[in-house]
């Protein structure tokens, strides 16, 4: 089983007319995402590898079924597109685009939660569910079928912890990189709800990093919700104040957001905490007793 994406799920890619949109178009395809439509205004009727060009994503879903969406729109423009989607109807909108003005995240965030529309991102690799479905930019050579969920606000670091579990045999149900800017669409409890009550994830990694108080939350709450086995690893530790690390919600300030305030309060919550990414295999392994 996974969570958000599987063997059913109906890809349209909006702006599958551009440069990236088509490159990593033909690598969902490949993998065997169901890519059933694209996305281009004043396009519709175009055929990109086989992939049928609409002009709107209504039109898309109407031809074609399509359930969730990919968004590799220019960032002036990425917001509307979002919204579009979610007025069409799509419950799942992945949202790669880097650089999209948090005002304008703000701004359709109630668009999407009076449709229902869940959003992974922006500025995010996307998710798989290795064996079923990838949606993103991910590399899929690291992902290996298992059981374990993973969920990181850096998107290298998500191939770095994917190459860790993978290379020691330990394979994912679902891996979902969220993205680090500082509006997002599902972050941490969202995701360790649905891992909860997914049968076939016996495990969870997180992958946090410094600024804000994300990680704090969802430590409280797998304190309080969460029975399987959680571990962690927070990017970030050395990062001096007042400096942005990477990404734009990875800045501390104030004394707030530090690693050492994440770190301290997963452990209150009992959860592990890698010192480094190579130790997470051993903690997995043994909390599933493998």
């Amino acid at each position: 089983m996974s969570i958000l994406i599987n063997k059913d799920t109906k890809l349209v890619i909006q702006g599958i007319t551009g440069r990236d949109g088509g490159f990593h178009a033909e690598k969902m395809k490949a993998y065997g995402t169901k890519v059933v439509a694209g996305v281009t205004p004043g396009k519709e009727g175009q055929n990109i590898n086989g992939v049928p060009v609409f002009n709107t994503v209504a039109n898309a879903v109407k031809a074609t079924g399509a359930n969730t969406s990919v968004v590799f729109v220019p960032p002036g423009y990425a917001a509307d597109a979002i919204a579009e989607a979610s007025e069409a109807g799509i419950k799942l909108v992945i949202a790669i685009t880097e650089g999209i003005p948090t005002i304008d995240v703000i701004r359709i965030t109630p668009i999407l939660e009076r449709n229902g529309t869940k959003m992974i991102g922006p500025n995010c690799p996307g998710l798989i569910s290795p064996g079923k479905s990838m949606v993103g930019i991910l590399p899929t050579m690291i992902f290996k079928e298992g059981n374990v969920g993973l969920i990181s606000r850096s998107g290298t670091l998500t191939y770095e912890m994917v190459n860790q579990l993978t290379t020691n045999g330990i394979g994912q149900s679902t891996c979902i990189g969220i993205g680090g800017d500082p509006v997002i669409g599902l972050h941490y409890i969202e995701l360790l709800t649905l891992f909860q009550n997914d049968k076939d994830t016996e495990a969870i990694v997180l992958c946090g990093e410094i600024g804000g108080d994300a990680e704090e939350q969802a430590a409280a709450f797998i304190k309080e919700h969460v029975t399987k086995p959680v571990v962690a690893f927070i990017a970030g530790q050395s990062a001096p104040p007042g400096k942005r690390m990477g990404h734009a919600g990875a800045l501390i300030t104030s004394g707030s957001g530090t690693a050492s305030e994440k770190i301290k309060a997963f452990e209150a919550a009992g959860v592990r905490v890698a010192k480094e990414p190579a130790d997470i295999p051993l903690f997995i392994k043994e909390a599933l007793k493998l």
